[in-house]
């Protein structure tokens, strides 16, 4: 579906990173941790649930039901004649790959990673003054991970840490005054919503839904809380009920999940009979505490979307819906089909309901695909949203639309744009949008004329997250390969950028963090195929080293330019990495990106062995020393080299598929293999069986590493252990780990570092790089970071 797409798109946007103390003066706030807080819920439940039903009775939404046919911008963008594509941008600036500097840097490795840190997502005040973003740090040790919420002005001045706790603090919202700000805590080791003022004071608990908050906004008059949260919808807002049947289903000796449909249970979750649903409560007053239980009613609380539907629909994002300007009205994305049909459908629409609940009206119930993202315009004259046109197709190219509120009519703003919309936010008043686009590798932004539909390019060259203020100002987050994320700044247009943190300068000045090359090979077809190669640290033009190429997953994705481990912590110990996107990628046309589907196999097994035969005539590539990696599509990729070629020395999988078929019986979002593969085994076995890399099994012979996750229910664990079982059977060397507690995206803090730890050790085995820091078993053991864990001699 569109939301998993754009979801993994977004991780290249997680913010993983706290400040420096001191470096910048910073101001602490003190961040109330300390606060103890008790569950509030009592008689008051069931007659808050009543009123809340009685008052939902005769409210209707104020958005016109929808009518008249859908009609598209007349405005072709033209990428040849935007002048914004030439003559590159500031941030563009690169370094030499032997720069003597870097070589007298420490080489990069596991450790330094886990000291960066990663900048949130901005979020600008409603008068443009200020704004809030996330820091997150790391305890590689203690596998722990901590976010704060920070503030700073406009100039860039000011910068004050606003939290300070050992748990997680993160999505920051203003209030509408701007005086103060919500944010979501795990503090106590309870999921809820706190206030804290801007200018000093403690924070007070919102909420205490036992179920926990979500995605949490302010109503534009300050006076509502609206979140998701996942509740047994007989229960809605009943909360008593909600965490009693919880409670005695954990309590339970007998363990098990029951499923009568489809989808029942979805990426690391078992559903269970729960239902995400949007909920909302009046803001309690200053005087309320949550500490004090009932001895004090806790907000009225209401069950906004009530029935046995995910409203919103699931996401990994949390950008599920939106309440209009006057507070009346909420918009949400759902999946109305049949229980079993969500399964094979990406049918999401859009819906409208009075925030205070009752009728619910279906806005694009006539396009068979996707619809969401809502956000309403300033003025509250349209929804902007996202539309796919091809139903069960998840990487369909996402257009921006408009949903006209008063004539109930929809408006495809974007339909010559070539490249999916990511992101975008109304600006000037709702005269505009800026939205941000996959384009080569990168994810520039591009202002919309809502009157015109003229799209014109900003002079920025990517961005990772953006806001814009009321004022027109661009404050993003910005990384390349050789750069960790910080947060910028830049006029309206993408001027002017101007750096306003530099949380990681001591990582940068004491770590060579390797810049890349960038270039095309010619592929399958004779199309050219967009190639990153980053040198190891210490590069001597002339020396060959060993190569390790990276294949990503998706497989409708763009490795971009960006900071990511395995770029720096390879080529640290002695590699050569080399990162690109064959067909299948997104950022280079619809067209590039819908020619994987139904050839899984093809055109990008082709541009993998195009890219290695280039790379393997360059001075600086041993070519006896190649290995390749890739995860989830990219595992898969992995697994069809070992079955079609022999010129890799050493193979790793993450979270790949290994029999399409079995696959697709243990997959959940059934319609990502009906389409891409091609309709059902057995509507279509022989697609199955031709592209799966089950098939060529008598072909294995490449040493491989395999890692997986229990939880992964897109990628199944079996298949990685089906494709360790064929390759012991058949004597070929191969490693398996299994990460019991994680699914598709194992913990970045408590379990990667043994991903990226393996993965040095297995190529330095059967590619001669340098070591893993530490020795694997002993990882596996939790000794590693004892006294008595030993740790091999740091390559340099």
């Amino acid at each position: 579906m569109m939301k998993r797409i754009l979801s993994e798109l977004r991780v290249r946007v997680v913010a993983r990173g706290i400040g420096i103390t001191g470096l910048f003066g910073l101001v602490m706030v003190a961040g109330a941790c300390q606060v103890q807080t008790t569950q509030s819920s009592g008689p008051t439940d069931k007659a808050r649930a009543g009123k809340s039903a009685q008052t939902a009775k005769a409210k209707v939404p104020t958005t016109a039901a929808p009518k008249g046919s859908v009609t598209k911008s007349s405005f072709q963008y033209d990428p040849a004649k935007d002048t914004a594509n030439k003559g590159g941008f500031a941030l563009s600036a690169s370094h030499s790959p032997t720069d003597p500097k870097d070589r007298a840097k420490k080489p990069f490795d596991i450790e330094a990673l886990y000291k960066m840190r990663y900048v949130g997502s901005p979020v600008w005040s409603p008068d443009g003054s200020r704004l809030l973003f996330t820091l997150s740090s790391y305890d590689l040790k203690k596998g722990k991970t901590n976010r704060e919420i920070y503030l700073i002005r406009a100039d860039g001045s000011g910068l004050r840490r606003m939290t300070r706790c050992a748990d997680t603090d993160t999505s920051p919202r203003w209030w509408p005054d701007g005086k103060s700000f919500l944010f979501l805590s795990t503090r106590n080791d309870k999921s809820a919503l706190w206030r804290m003022p801007i200018d000093g004071g403690e924070p007070q608990q919102l909420t205490t839904i036992s179920t926990g908050p979500s995605a949490p906004k302010v109503s534009p008059d300050g006076k509502h809380l609206a979140f998701t949260s996942r509740i047994f919808p007989e229960y809605g807002a009943d909360d008593a009920k909600n965490e009693a049947l919880i409670k005695d289903m954990k309590d339970s000796p007998l363990k098990a999940h029951l499923g009568d449909e489809l989808l029942f249970r979805h990426w690391t979750f078992y559903r269970d009979g729960k239902r995400t649903h949007i909920f909302a409560q009046n803001v309690p007053g200053d005087d309320w505490d949550a500490a004090k239980g009932p001895k004090i009613a806790p907000p009225d609380i209401w069950d906004v979307t009530p029935g046995d539907f995910d409203s919103p629909a699931f996401s990994l994002s949390g950008d599920w819906f939106d309440i209009s300007p006057d507070g009346k009205e909420i918009c949400f994305e759902s999946n109305r089909q049949s229980p079993g049909a969500r399964a094979w459908g990406t049918d999401k629409d859009l819906i409208v309901v009075p925030l205070r609940g009752g009728r619910q009206v279906n806005l694009t119930k006539a396009n068979k695909a996707f619809d969401g993202y809502p956000r309403y315009s300033p003025d509250g004259r349209y929804i902007a949203f996202l539309r796919q046109e091809k139903p069960g197709y998840e990487s369909d190219l996402s257009r921006l639309a408009l949903y006209d509120r008063k004539a109930g009519s929809i408006k495809i703003m974007t339909p010559k744009f070539d490249n999916w919309i990511v992101d975008y936010r109304w600006v000037e008043g709702g005269k505009a949008i800026i939205f941000e686009g996959a384009v080569m590798a990168r994810f520039p932004l591009f202002r919309l004329d809502i009157e015109t539909g003229v799209i014109t390019r900003l002079k920025l060259p990517s961005v990772r997250a953006f806001d814009v203020s009321s004022k027109g100002r661009i404050a993003f987050t910005f990384t390349r390969v050789h750069m960790p994320v910080e947060l910028f700044l830049a006029d309206a247009d993408g001027s002017n950028p101007k750096r306003v943190t530099f949380f990681n300068k001591n990582l940068v000045d004491q770590y060579d963090i390797r810049p890349a090359e960038e270039t095309y090979v010619s592929g399958a077809g004779g199309r050219k195929v967009h190639l990153f190669v980053v040198k190891p640290h210490g590069f001597v033009p002339g020396k060959r080293y060993p190569l390790i190429i990276n294949i990503h997953g998706g497989p409708q994705y763009q490795w971009s330019d960006s900071l990511r481990g395995d770029w720096q912590v390879y080529p640290g110990a002695g590699y050569v990495v080399a990162f690109f996107n064959p067909h299948g990628s997104i950022g280079y046309g619809q067209a590039y990106t819908a020619a994987i589907s139904k050839d899984w196999g093809g055109k990008v097994y082709r541009d993998v062995m195009a890219v290695t035969d280039w790379l393997s005539k360059q001075s600086y590539v041993d070519p006896k020393r190649m290995g390749a990696m890739g995860w989830s599509y990219g595992g898969y990729a992995v697994g069809w080299l070992e079955g079609h070629t022999t010129r890799f020395k050493a193979l790793a999988s993450m979270m790949g598929l290994y029999d399409l078929a079995a696959f697709y019986g243990g997959t959940e979002e059934l319609w990502f293999p009906e389409w891409d593969v091609g309709g059902t085994p057995w509507t279509n076995p022989g697609a199955y069986k031709k592209w799966s890399p089950s098939t060529y099994a008598s072909k294995f012979a490449t040493p491989m590493l395999i890692i997986t996750g229990e939880k992964d229910f897109r990628s199944p664990y079996t298949q990685s252990i089906e494709m360790f079982t064929t390759l012991r059977r058949r004597n070929v060397p191969a490693r398996i780990i299994v990460f019991p507690n994680d699914g598709h995206w194992p913990s970045y803090v408590r379990s990667m570092p043994l991903y990226y730890a393996a993965h040095l050790d297995w190529f330095h085995k059967y590619l001669g790089g340098g070591p893993s820091p530490w020795d694997i078993k002993t990882m596996v053991r939790g000794r590693a970071f004892k006294a008595s864990g030993k740790k091999h001699k740091a390559h340099r």
